[in-house]
């Protein structure tokens, strides 16, 4: 996890990281659609697109749940974004 000083709240509420179960955004398959980068968020383990995305499935779902933090799911990427808190943070 990252150093205390540079996190927030909601991450510090978080004591496992869930990871993606399949390398697929969730909503971009339902519908046909492309991805460029996917993310997973923290609070219901939901695999989506990015913002570079034509769909943004990720940010929507923010905006829909309020689930505040999301990792990457990228190879070899560690890092979380808060969304409330607009706070980017490395983990090892």
């Amino acid at each position: 996890m990252p150093p205390e000083e540079e996190v927030c709240s909601h991450m510090k509420a978080i004591t496992e990281l869930k990871q993606a179960k399949e390398y697929v955004c969730e909503e971009c398959i339902k519908i046909g659609s492309d991805w460029v980068h996917l993310r997973t968020c923290q609070t219901c383990g939901a695999t989506l697109c990015c913002d570079q995305s034509p769909h943004k499935h990720m940010t929507q779902h923010y905006h829909h749940t309020g689930h505040p933090v999301i990792i990457s799911s990228e190879p070899g990427e560690s890092w979380m974004w808060c969304y409330p808190d607009k706070l980017f943070a490395e983990y090892s």
